[in-house]
């Protein structure tokens, strides 16, 4: 263990040449970033975890009764012993051939068959006012760490010439700002990391969970190796766009349809600004430029700007999938389904339970109303724009 442990902090990697671990310990004139202060973030993460359900509890639960969010989920399907069976035991999404089968057991035609798997799929599904209430809580979050990282940066030197993130790097001195704001930014991430457990579930839950574990990893490499200067401008350039696509969702829960579409609007434009201008030309800059002008590289400096590289190329992808709908939306006068979402559009279309005989219906080209922002919101969610 002692050997792995000193091969995975071997300070050839993680620091320039001719800096050791002994030179950045802590003394009586400065304080430096320690592997270990990041242990603290764990039961804070905890702590943040059990706040948030006080606050859905008690504040965002009376705001949304308050907005007459609905409180019912899906509409649930007919019970029914052999397709519950087929549901739990074969599969969750029959084939045609299997549809065909069923349809002649029960003498059921095939659409109402498929409408009763829809349903079954969406029963266990959150309601709106969960929605609701899992995005006051980021909102809220969000509103305040992007709130104070502005405060906080507005003072500091980096923010105004982005080259003082590297004089005398990194011999840098640990300030109480930087190190709360790390902290609290690390803690809410490794809480939505085990929270992603029991929020909405979506379709992209593995990616989801890659990413929450990536922006982590990236949180913790920049303190480590003390590239923190430059990592409070990251996240608090990541945390403006949050505020308002979950302000947007909100919007879109309580049904305030020109205020969502405001917002949203705002989103796309400040998602793309930021994430295609400001963060190439402030962000990816500095470190590769300007910090290879400064203090030249060195392994770990080279896989912080790969990791860097391969957040610029995921802003690409996002923005595409931003306009892509933004697109949609306008030439249809709406937004179609998410395609990440769990819940199917197409269950909220069917009312009606199924009949106890089979009947032939004809397929229906319309939208549902109901899913006109609320997909595109869920498709851009929070987890695009977490990211650090």
């Amino acid at each position: 263990m002692a050997g792995i442990l000193a091969w995975f902090w071997n300070e050839r990697f993680w620091l320039p040449h001719n800096v050791t671990w002994a030179d950045l310990k802590n003394t009586d004139e400065a304080t430096f970033p320690q592997a270990e202060d990041l242990y603290l973030a764990c039961p804070l993460a905890f702590c943040i975890f059990m706040i948030r359900l006080v606050f859905e509890r008690f504040i965002a639960r009376p705001c949304a009764m308050g907005l007459k969010i609905q409180t019912n989920g899906p509409q649930k399907a007919q019970p029914n012993a052999i397709l519950e069976k087929v549901f739990t035991a074969i599969t969750k999404h029959p084939d045609e051939k299997r549809l065909e089968g069923l349809s002649k057991q029960l003498d059921w035609d095939v659409r109402t068959i498929q409408r009763w798997f829809r349903q079954r799929r969406n029963q266990e599904k959150p309601s709106t006012l969960a929605r609701f209430c899992e995005s006051m809580w980021r909102f809220t979050f969000y509103l305040y760490i992007f709130t104070y990282g502005v405060r906080f940066l507005k003072k500091t030197p980096w923010l105004w010439n982005t080259k003082e993130c590297w004089y005398n790097y990194p011999y840098q001195p640990l300030t109480v700002d930087i190190h709360y704001y790390y902290i609290l930014e690390l803690s809410f991430y490794l809480s939505l990391l085990f929270s992603q457990f029991t929020d909405i579930r979506r379709k992209d839950f593995l990616i989801m969970f890659l990413h929450h574990v990536a922006t982590i990893s990236l949180i913790v490499f920049s303190y480590v190796n003390n590239m923190a200067r430059v990592g409070t401008l990251v996240m608090c350039l990541h945390d403006a766009a949050d505020v308002l696509i979950e302000a947007a969702k909100m919007a879109n829960y309580a049904k305030c349809q020109i205020l969502c579409n405001l917002l949203f609007a705002m989103f796309a434009i400040l998602f793309i600004s930021s994430r295609l201008g400001v963060y190439p030309i402030w962000i990816l800059n500095t470190t590769l430029f300007e910090s290879w002008e400064i203090i030249g590289p060195y392994p770990s400096w080279w896989v912080f700007n790969l990791l860097l590289i391969m957040l610029q190329l995921l802003h690409s992808f996002w923005s595409y999938l931003i306009v892509k709908t933004a697109c949609r939306a306008i030439s249809k006068g709406k937004v179609s389904k998410d395609d990440r979402s769990d819940i199917e559009s197409s269950s909220d279309e069917d009312d009606s339970p199924p009949p106890n005989q089979k009947h032939h219906t004809s397929a229906t080209n319309g939208t549902n109303k109901n899913h006109e922002w609320s997909h595109a919101t869920d498709t851009i969610n929070s987890s695009v724009c977490e990211s650090v």
